[in-house]
């Protein structure tokens, strides 16, 4: 299953986070999501959505699943698929968070962005939260550093 998402990983390969409108526009140049094949990408995930392969943990407002910890195959990222239509857990980014974001119904907003690539800088920290929509969520988070916060 790693290997669907290949095009996010090699995307996102050495990217630096900290500067987070310049990330998202490598990694838009490296991988359009409007593209054909972003967009093919995109319909491939709803598909195993439906299908009950990722994000099949949970109940909404948050459903989640993993699909990769932290390895050499997936460039040292660790791969979460999630499906919001409200808000999860507050946590943080120690190494930052890449997300490739996928509207599934309504006119969904991930912390107040639009679907594609969302970035948060080495450090960062919220409530993950979409609004006026369901919305998938890959997340790749560089060596699986993530920690929730009370």
């Amino acid at each position: 299953m790693i290997n669907v998402f290949r095009p996010l990983i090699d995307a996102a390969r050495n990217l630096d986070v900290n500067d987070t409108a310049a990330a998202e526009a490598t990694l838009r140049e490296r991988f359009d999501p409007q593209s054909e094949a972003g967009q093919a990408l995109s319909a491939k995930l709803l598909e195993m959505l439906e299908a009950g392969e990722i994000a099949n943990r949970g109940e909404l407002p948050m459903t989640y699943g993993r699909v990769s910890k932290a390895c050499p195959e997936s460039d040292n990222f660790t791969i979460d698929v999630v499906r919001m239509n409200g808000a999860g857990p507050k946590h943080r980014h120690p190494k930052g968070e890449i997300n490739y974001a996928v509207r599934i119904s309504g006119e969904p907003t991930f912390d107040g962005r639009q679907p594609g690539w969302i970035v948060f800088r080495e450090g960062s920290e919220h409530v993950p939260t979409t609004e006026g929509g369901d919305m998938l969520i890959v997340y790749l988070l560089p060596e699986g550093a993530f920690e929730f916060v009370k």
